[in-house]
């Protein structure tokens, strides 16, 4: 009777605190995975396709001989039981059995590995590219740089752009591209050989776009490359897929399929927008405009390693509150940002000398900072530069 209350108590409970939950519509990711999905994302790219038509004829294979060597062996065991009465053999060896099964499995194997062979070989086929964007990795976000091809010279940051309250808040709706949204995609015309050069600038990483069949990691010191040629206008998620740090799952993948002629018009308004927001070195700026300006670049680049209250994640990353580092002379923490310390990185590639600036006055008046050197000018980041 005791253990039957307990029980309805708990089912009670339950029932309370499923009740309680949010209960969120979950819908298909445009261009991610869909709800309940059992297989491949669909693919839009050749080498997708063969990816995915490889994956059913692997799996199409092994349900075969699984059926088949199961098969023998149940009947075997059921038709020559010892209740039947039937006895075990005592032959040692069989010359054709052992000949067979060793032709047989190679023939198999020589079967499985011819089409994915050719698979693999287009894979790495990089060459006549028309488009080429390097893609750098770093804790925790992408950056691009587009080398070559309509677009030459265009770079960017891309950072996760979930709202941070649907992350720490567990009652918080989702939204249907949870964690797997941007605030600068890639973008690239259709049916174009567009080649992807990765690189890291600390741990591994590795880019990929299930799509596309795209995966390729990206290290630090090194240079590899893969490609991709979508025939579908659309928007394709990815994400960073080796694991890389405590933020690992907050650096997506989003590229843009559009047209050419949307392409040409992306184009010229992103290099309209580099033009005009390439800062003049020499301009001299108040505390209160490159704290502004800083608190942004802060937001998107350092936050993630130093926390929004400059506390950091010891012994990785150090606080930034009431570190002597920021409250002290303004040169040595200028040339960490720019050339990096044990697990951060350089930023001297990434950043620009108003940006470094920006960030550098920011973290010099934030939380307690009081820092007598209380801004850092362009010019200083220019000066420390050479």
């Amino acid at each position: 009777m005791k253990h039957a209350k307990r029980l309805q108590s708990l089912m009670l409970g339950a029932s309370l605190l499923i009740a309680g939950m949010p209960s969120w519509a979950v819908n298909d990711s445009q261009g991610g995975p869909a709800v309940r999905q059992l297989n491949f994302h669909e693919p839009v790219t050749r080498i997708a396709s063969e990816i995915y038509q490889l994956h059913n004829l692997m799996l199409a294979i092994c349900m075969v001989i699984f059926l088949a060597v199961f098969g023998v062996m149940f009947y075997s065991i059921f038709k020559h039981r010892k209740s039947l009465g039937h006895k075990p053999a005592t032959f040692h060896e069989s010359t054709a059995v052992e000949i067979a099964w060793t032709i047989v499995p190679f023939i198999i194997v020589i079967l499985m590995a011819l089409p994915a062979t050719k698979t693999v070989v287009a894979m790495k086929d990089t060459s006549n590219a028309d488009i080429t964007i390097k893609a750098t990795g770093m804790q925790w976000k992408w950056g691009y740089d587009y080398l070559k091809g309509e677009g030459e010279g265009i770079a960017f940051l891309s950072n996760l752009s979930t709202p941070r309250e649907q992350i720490v808040d567990t009652v918080k709706a989702k939204g249907d591209n949870y964690l797997l949204e941007v605030d600068n995609p890639v973008v690239v015309p259709v049916n174009r050989k567009i080649r992807i050069v990765t690189t890291a600038n600390d741990v591994i990483h590795s880019w990929a776009i299930p799509s596309f069949g795209v995966k390729q990691d990206a290290i630090p010191g090194f240079v590899r490359d893969t490609w991709f040629k979508a025939e579908k206008i659309g928007v394709y998620r990815g994400s960073c897929v080796e694991l890389c740090g405590k933020d690992h799952a907050f650096m997506p993948i989003v590229v843009n399929v559009v047209s050419d002629d949307e392409y040409k018009k992306w184009v010229d308004g992103k290099k309209k927008a580099m033009a005009a927001a390439a800062d003049d070195p020499n301009k001299t700026w108040t505390v209160a405009e490159l704290t502004q300006r800083g608190e942004k670049v802060y937001a998107a680049n350092c936050v993630a390693c130093h926390q929004a209250s400059g506390k950091g994640v010891p012994p990785a990353f150090p606080p930034l509150d009431g570190a002597q580092l920021v409250v002290g002379p303004k040169q040595p923490q200028v040339e960490v940002i720019l050339n990096g310390r044990k697990a951060m990185p350089p930023w001297k590639g990434v950043l620009s000398d108003t940006d470094i600036a920006a960030v550098s006055t920011y973290i010099r008046n934030s939380w307690s900072n009081k820092a007598q050197e209380n801004i850092v000018q362009p010019a200083d980041v220019v000066a420390a530069r050479k």
